[in-house]
């Protein structure tokens, strides 16, 4: 573990306790205020002090907050030995302790420039790649013309890919990537991004991404398939968007385009919060559990109505109650879309409940005011089946398979 990134957890640690400090002092705020207020004038005095024991508390109690957790990581990173060469995103429960806190707050860790929001990176046993001819090449030894892209989605890693499926008589435990690059001779790329920042943002960087891996690759790629789970495909469709726009070589040669499970008009858990917070905050108890729940990241707001571009979010109150501003973005001319869907319960509970996360009106693309272009054709819709199912099952697997074969 690197000084800067014991040094950075510090930081959020205090962070992380100052927020709950405000959160209990506008909760304790605003019960106070109601019952002082339901006695009336003759409560005023009393109202005083306790307003300022109250406030001298909380201002030591936040002082400590903000200032505790750094000092004391300090100590220990000036007191222990730590391998400077070894990033916190390399060890693997570690990894996924970030990718979660960056799902949640990676948009502002990464404004601070803090080491635990790293950039988009391509990833091979858990380290980054770099774009670099011979880094690429002793990453990649056998490369191919074709090439899988793996995006994984919201608080998670390229790990996610490797979720061991469920027991069957037929199970495969190898990965989507590994088995396709035995099956069809594609070469399986993971990719590990923070998902706290806006869609649009990643989706550029995806496209940056792919345009530099093309240009180190050591053979001329003829195919690029895309294949992204759950956030990931959203941010795949945001690259396309800007990749064709700069009429890149990665778009030209892009062939299948493939969401699993992605909420393409939106996630019904991030409109619950929206709803919830809009309600919370018009009560003085509740205001500040409001003020708390709008902290999470651009990228889960993103995620309430599927926005894939700058202008979906650009000037406008993150928090506004359940405005969908999100623009129609076209496919690829040359790529083939494909989505599959799937619910935890029977057709019509599971129309409602979807797979406890998205449901399949929304990973299709099939919405009473929008409408994603898909073919029923090139989609698959399961049921009994939860969102991390998708990452490992055989009979997603099959059509997966089918798809990269048709073209």
């Amino acid at each position: 573990m690197r000084t800067a990134d014991m040094q950075a957890l510090g930081n959020v640690a205090a962070e992380g306790l100052t927020v709950l400090n405000n959160l209990i002092r506008g909760m304790h705020s605003g019960i106070a205020g109601r019952v002082f207020a339901s006695i009336g004038p003759a409560a005023k005095p009393v109202e005083t002090v306790h307003d300022a024991i109250a406030g001298t508390v909380y201002d030591l109690l936040g002082a400590a907050a903000h200032r505790l957790p750094p000092v004391l990581s300090s100590f220990a990173a000036a007191g222990l030995a730590f391998d400077d060469d070894a990033a916190l995103d390399e060890h693997p429960r570690l990894a996924e302790f970030l990718a979660a806190l960056d799902g949640i707050y990676g948009d502002e860790l990464a404004e601070r420039g803090s080491p635990l929001a790293p950039p988009m990176t391509l990833r091979v046993s858990g380290r980054p790649v770099p774009l670099t001819p011979d880094a690429v090449r002793a990453a990649y030894p056998r490369p191919t013309d074709a090439i899988a892209v793996f995006v994984h989605g919201l608080c998670q890693t390229e790990s996610s890919w490797q979720r061991a499926p469920r027991p069957s008589a037929h199970t495969d435990d190898r990965s989507y990537g590994e088995r396709l690059h035995t099956d069809l001779g594609f070469t399986p790329v993971d990719l590990r991004y923070n998902t706290g920042l806006h869609i649009s943002t990643n989706g550029r960087q995806l496209d940056e991404t792919l345009t530099r891996l093309l240009e180190v690759w050591p053979v001329p790629v003829r195919r690029i398939a895309l294949i992204g789970h759950s956030m990931g495909g959203l941010v795949i469709r945001s690259a396309c968007h800007y990749g064709h726009e700069q009429n890149r070589r990665w778009v030209r040669a892009t062939r299948q385009v493939i969401c699993l499970g992605s909420p393409h008009l939106g996630a019904d858990l991030e409109k619950g919060v929206n709803v919830a917070t809009w309600a919370m905050a018009r009560l003085g108890e509740t205001r500040s559990i409001a003020e708390l729940l709008n902290l999470r990241s651009d990228g889960i707001k993103d995620l309430r109505f599927g926005a894939l571009l700058d202008d979906d979010w650009a000037e406008s109150d993150p928090d506004e109650f359940l405005r969908d501003r999100c623009r129609e973005v076209p496919f690829l001319p040359t790529a083939t879309y494909h989505f599959v869907a799937t619910s935890a319960a029977p057709r019509y509970l599971g129309a409602v409940l979807g797979d406890h996360l998205v449901r399949p009106s929304s990973a299709s693309g099939r919405g009473r005011r929008r409408n994603v272009p898909f073919r029923a054709e090139s989609g698959l819709t399961l049921t009994g089946l939860h969102h991390f199912d998708l990452l490992s099952h055989p009979d997603i697997y099959v059509r997966l398979r089918e798809w990269l074969t048709a073209t």
